[in-house]
């Protein structure tokens, strides 16, 4: 008979001290850079301070961080998505249109465009599935024909590159509240967009952590044939996390457009780097099977931070684009250290 002593029991079990704890958690290095980020735009900008500029620097993190927490769980599940950028501009482009076109309510092209993107995120993981191509491959296709469809058709059907004005038909107003209104607190307005991000990550979070789906997404990241071998859906699972994606490209899409009215159809190229970079910096290896979708929200209010830190400091915003380059590595670097310490520390 063998006697299990408390030693010998399962080392997940094993209460450890809140230091062990903390170096465990991959969102530890965002934070630290967030409050160091922080901390050096209120030493050296006046107005950084202030509650509207605050509000601004949530606005614009909201608008990165929508994306940035389903682009984190993709990646925690190991793969990538080259057309979320674009994708938000697919959503605004198609309730616009088909609004303007079909003559009827926008809540009509609102929901229209939700299907749309969910076909989207479906396709790019059903085409992952069946042939076996990298996700790099797979996405960079879906970015290139979303591309040309967005500016062909925007053309095909408004003559211009841009859409029509929706502003005066049926529904406008209301999706205008849901999708680009301000919420008053105090003295501050807070763009609603930051609803919505916080919502995406409380849900992200609950699924990660209190769900099956959560141990399927980390067990495809950390090995597909490992996870496959146990029973884990790896198609379904990967599925869903693209379609994770193209839902909250239907939510900044909705806002782009209630917010401006118009979109131009050459809009997102490029943002999906910025998605991705928000989701590295806030902790999520490229290797995939670890990240947080905390540590991605944190990852993009320093991308807000950094980006209206910069004017409310009065510096050339030429250099933004380096800055945040230069903080990407930095924050690399230094999660990559924190997870050495925390291995070393098991």
């Amino acid at each position: 008979m063998t006697v299990t002593t408390p030693e010998a029991a399962d080392e997940r079990l094993t209460r450890r001290p809140l230091p062990a704890r903390l170096l465990r958690r991959p969102e530890l290095g965002a934070v630290v850079g967030a409050i160091a980020l922080f901390v050096f735009f209120a030493l050296i900008a006046d107005s950084f301070l202030r509650a509207s500029s605050l509000s601004t620097v949530l606005y614009f993190s909201s608008t990165i961080g929508i994306m940035a927490v389903p682009v984190a769980l993709l990646m925690i599940g190991g793969e990538f998505d080259l057309s979320a950028g674009v994708m938000v501009t697919s959503a605004a482009l198609t309730s616009s249109m088909f609004s303007y076109q079909m003559t009827a309510n926008t809540w009509v092209g609102v929901g229209v465009s939700l299907l749309v993107m969910l076909a989207i995120g479906f396709f790019n993981g059903f085409m992952l599935a069946r042939t076996g191509l990298p996700s790099f491959i797979i996405t960079l296709a879906t970015f290139l024909m979303l591309t040309g469809l967005n500016l062909g058709l925007t053309k095909l059907i408004s003559g211009t590159v841009s859409t029509k004005s929706i502003s005066d038909m049926e529904g406008f107003s209301s999706a205008q509240d849901a999708f680009a209104s301000q919420l008053t607190i105090g003295d501050v307005d807070i763009q609603v967009t930051v609803v919505w991000w916080l919502a995406l990550v409380a849900a992200a979070t609950w699924i990660l952590l209190r769900t099956r789906a959560g141990n399927w997404i980390f067990a495809v990241g950390g090995g597909v044939h490992a996870a496959r071998a146990v029973g884990v859906p790896v198609a379904r699972t990967k599925i869903g996390l693209y379609m994770g994606v193209a839902f909250a490209a239907w939510i900044s899409g909705q806002h782009l457009l209630f917010n401006y009215d118009v979109v131009q159809s050459g809009e997102g190229v490029g943002n999906e780097l910025i998605y991705i970079a928000a989701a590295v910096i806030g902790g999520c290896l490229l290797t995939g099977g670890y990240g947080s979708a905390v540590g991605a929200a944190i990852g993009a209010f320093i991308f807000g931070m950094a980006n209206k830190g910069i004017v409310y400091a009065q510096w050339n915003p030429d250099w933004f684009k380096f800055f945040l380059g230069a903080m990407l590595l930095l924050a690399t670097l230094l999660n990559a250290w924190i997870r050495k310490r925390a291995e070393a520390s098991r």
